[in-house]
């Protein structure tokens, strides 16, 4: 995995195929390479190259336990773009990493073209901040969560009704959860950056092509944040996926597939 020096911290990230580069960006606590089940091939097989990068704070790029900022985390990706000479290019972002796209389109909207945001927010609303002051508080305390409680409740956050009412589908996940269980304290700085302030008249400015795609069962960015997006952003479509929950770009891969490669092709 290539590891870039930039913005005085180190920052791996992987680079897929040829063609027309994509950047990809993920959500709180998680790793570039949850693009690779499905995105990735996907995105080649339409001819694009695709980088995905993991985030600061999360291994192997620097934890940066001092703390960091939004900004901070935007200026990453324009300088990973930057590093590879790739801009202006294409960027797909996911819950934090949409937000962090959403940035980076008001800091340096020379260095995208297209973007897609995916189950993402312009604000934090009272669930929002409810949701991660709790989150805050846990990671602040001595209790460590048993894995099969942590992966139970990751189910009930993160998917949608038709995966829980289905028992083969919903074990198969809860033993991903569970064996892929993150330690909280680890992504404390991540997790801060969900209370954001309402950023919608910034995003007015935003003149790049965007789609923002919503989950119909997502209740951690419920799809009425992500439709705020769309309004506040001039040049922007919204489309909605039914039957998926938070991880829909992982529940109805096809669907979001097909609405990101379209986008792009347009």
């Amino acid at each position: 995995m290539p590891v870039a020096r930039i913005n005085g911290i180190n920052l791996a990230y992987d680079d897929h195929g040829t063609g027309d580069p994509v950047v990809m960006v993920t959500g709180t606590g998680a790793p570039g390479r949850m693009w690779r089940t499905h995105q990735v091939p996907a995105l080649r097989a339409a001819g694009h190259r695709v980088i995905t990068l993991d985030n600061r704070g999360i291994p192997p790029s620097d934890p940066c336990p001092d703390g960091f900022t939004l900004d901070a985390m935007a200026a990453d990706v324009a300088s990973l773009i930057d590093h590879l000479g790739i801009g202006a290019c294409r960027i797909v972002g996911f819950s934090l990493g949409a937000v962090v796209v959403q940035e980076l389109l008001v800091a340096r909207p020379e260095l995208v073209r297209q973007a897609v945001l995916m189950a993402t927010t312009a604000r934090a609303d009272a669930l929002t901040d409810a949701m991660t002051a709790a989150e805050l508080e846990l990671c602040d305390s001595d209790i460590k969560v048993p894995p099969r409680y942590a992966a139970y409740v990751q189910a009930l956050q993160n998917l949608s009704p038709a995966t829980l009412n289905d028992e083969a589908r919903l074990r198969d996940w809860l033993d991903v959860f569970e064996m892929s269980m993150v330690d909280l304290a680890s992504v404390r700085g991540q997790l801060a950056l969900q209370m954001i302030p309402d950023r919608r008249p910034a995003y007015r400015a935003i003149a790049c092509p965007c789609l923002v795609i919503g989950f119909g069962d997502d209740l951690v960015m419920r799809p009425r944040l992500a439709r705020e997006v769309a309004d506040a952003i001039p040049r922007c479509r919204y489309t909605e996926i039914a039957g998926c929950g938070h991880y829909g770009y992982l529940e109805k891969p096809e669907a979001v597939n097909s609405a990101i490669v379209d986008f792009f092709a347009a």
